[in-house]
């Protein structure tokens, strides 16, 4: 009896150590298991951050690419660009210069052929002779009448159109230059007919006003527009042009 009980008693011991080993080896099987699996979720965590950035990193470098190098859109204005003053101020200065120009040749070649310009009178204050034949029908030994020529070509050439509307500065400057120069040659003829020859010329009167209407439009252009008026301005209806830097 005792011997069969201490016999029950080893082998109930021996199946609780066998007992207790198995299970210690489970959890640390199961804590090794979890600790893999954690690790594994970690890792594949990490990755799928990492590949969400760089798939980020490139559709914003695509999109930067795209912006730099991608067809451009560019932006009409709904207002005209225009360069030059008013369409009517440049035609209107082209035709005061042909009209001063066709004068000046008249007279020129009435100068040289020593004619009696038509419809002209021939005494009293009105006495086109005697003013183109004065002493102060020269300047500096050059006919009045060919200094007139020559300052009408140049007006031609820079109230023209593509004058006007010239973006170089020095063009717009030279214009307002020679018609102050005119305008002073002007009064310098008014006076020697008025005062010195004791007769006026309808022809050369004509002249000077055609002198004198043109430097008035460029007056009022360069009031409006400014000393360069060939720069780029906007037409707008709305509100007037602003000045041109």
């Amino acid at each position: 009896m005792t011997a069969s009980k201490s016999s029950r008693a080893r082998n109930a011991r021996a199946r609780t150590q066998a007992s207790a080993a198995g299970g210690g080896t489970a959890v640390k099987n199961t804590g090794a298991a979890r600790s893999g699996t954690a690790a594994r979720n970690g890792n594949a965590s990490r990755n799928g951050t990492a590949a969400q950035a760089r798939t980020g990193a490139a559709r914003t470098g695509a999109a930067r690419t795209g912006a730099g190098r991608g067809p451009r859109t560019l932006e009409v204005p709904d207002e005209t660009a225009q360069r030059g003053p008013a369409p009517w101020l440049q035609i209107a200065t082209l035709a005061l210069a042909l009209a001063g120009l066709g004068v000046s040749i008249y007279l020129t070649i009435a100068h040289f052929t020593e004619t009696a310009l038509a419809g002209c009178s021939e005494s009293g204050l009105v006495n086109c002779t005697k003013v183109t034949t004065s002493p102060e029908s020269y300047v500096f030994g050059i006919p009045v009448a060919v200094l007139g020529l020559a300052f009408f070509v140049f007006a031609v050439a820079i109230m023209s159109p593509w004058a006007w509307q010239s973006a170089r500065r020095e063009i717009h400057l030279a214009r307002i230059a020679s018609l102050v120069v005119g305008m002073g040659f002007v009064l310098y003829l008014i006076y020697a007919e008025l005062f010195t020859i004791g007769s006026i010329c309808l022809y050369c009167t004509s002249v000077h006003a055609i002198t004198f209407l043109l430097f008035v439009l460029t007056a009022v252009a360069a009031a409006a527009w400014g000393l360069n008026p060939g720069a780029p301005w906007k037409l707008s209806p709305s509100r007037p042009a602003p000045e041109p830097s």
